[in-house]
């Protein structure tokens, strides 16, 4: 028992190190910061990967403390950002969690500490980032329409039409804030688990992407949001409004996967080289209400069961 104390220990002191090195690097160093953060977490979900869950939380709230004394109150949101991620991924790693748990737990993390952060920013600091966003996207069209017209090739409406579009900006940031950090996680987790299993540490697989299928409920959500909107007049503006503007986003985003799964999967079947996928992929980003079509029907209807037998014949 002591030995293994000793060890927890030593192996926590020296991830705490490697955490404020990376830390202060990605903190200090431009260009070369661009690579080392996307491993600060690293030290701490390896410590966490290994040893119980109260012995890791110990080391991440040092982590986040050491931070402090790197750059001071500017570089404590690095460190909250990176010490709970890492924590956050190792333990489902000890745990052996699957693939899926971790990228939503790790996502939920992520999302938590940018709005600790956010909310910290607005009352502490008196600076709001989306409304500074706002401001920022207002000035630069005025800019560019005050710059249009002196060569009188300012298009007719606008600056309604700039008004309409930072209005809708302002109403889905929530959604776009979401996709984004899912997205980041996503990267997190790519980057940081092959590493770790070079380490020694077992990491859970995603399944093959052409085999995702989405619960059948994201189908159920998202014709109800269609149905409210399309015969109940929402106020613009309102709590009702932004909410389900954000759901539709966000739902219409998964059923864009879920029909690139789909395309991924036909290609599989029918057995075309990988450039084929690729190609395709990006043609779903171009056409993308058809590909939510796609996914829509995907969900809908057992599509899948019909290609593989249509592939068999």
């Amino acid at each position: 028992m002591p030995n293994e104390q000793t060890k927890q220990l030593t192996f926590g002191a020296m991830m705490i190190a490697l955490f404020s090195i990376l830390l202060a690097v990605s903190f200090y160093v431009p260009v070369l910061n661009l690579i080392t953060s996307f491993f600060i977490a690293l030290p701490i979900a390896w410590y966490s990967a290994k040893f119980e869950r109260k012995a890791s939380i110990f080391v991440t709230i040092i982590s986040i403390g050491m931070s402090f004394f790197i750059g001071g109150l500017l570089a404590v949101p690095l460190g909250m950002i990176h010490a709970p991620l890492g924590f956050v991924i190792g333990d489902a790693i000890r745990t052996k969690k699957s693939k899926l748990f971790l990228l939503m737990s790790t996502g939920l993390t992520l999302l938590i500490s940018m709005m600790i952060q956010y909310v910290i920013a607005v009352i502490t600091f008196e600076f709001n980032p989306v409304k500074e966003l706002i401001t920022m996207a207002t000035e630069f069209y005025n800019q560019m329409g005050a710059a249009m017209e002196t060569f009188n090739s300012l298009p007719k409406d606008y600056y309604k039409q700039v008004s309409d579009a930072i209005f809708l900006l302002e109403i889905v940031i929530p959604s776009l804030v979401i996709v984004a950090i899912f997205i980041i996680s996503w990267m997190f987790i790519n980057i940081l688990l092959p590493v770790l299993k070079k380490l020694g540490l077992v990491v859970p697989k995603y399944p093959a992407y052409r085999n995702m299928r989405l619960p059948k409920s994201v189908l159920w959500y998202y014709l109800i949001v269609q149905v409210v909107t399309l015969f109940i007049d929402l106020d613009q503006g309102t709590f009702a409004f932004m909410v389900f503007v954000n759901a539709a986003f966000i739902l219409r985003f998964l059923l864009f996967l879920q029909g690139i799964s789909l395309i991924h999967f036909f290609i599989h079947k029918k057995g075309w080289p990988k450039w084929a996928t690729i190609l395709a992929s990006i043609l779903a980003f171009v056409l993308q209400p058809y590909t939510v079509l796609l996914g829509i029907i995907d969900l809908g209807f057992n599509i899948r069961a019909f290609l593989k037998d249509k592939t068999k014949k």
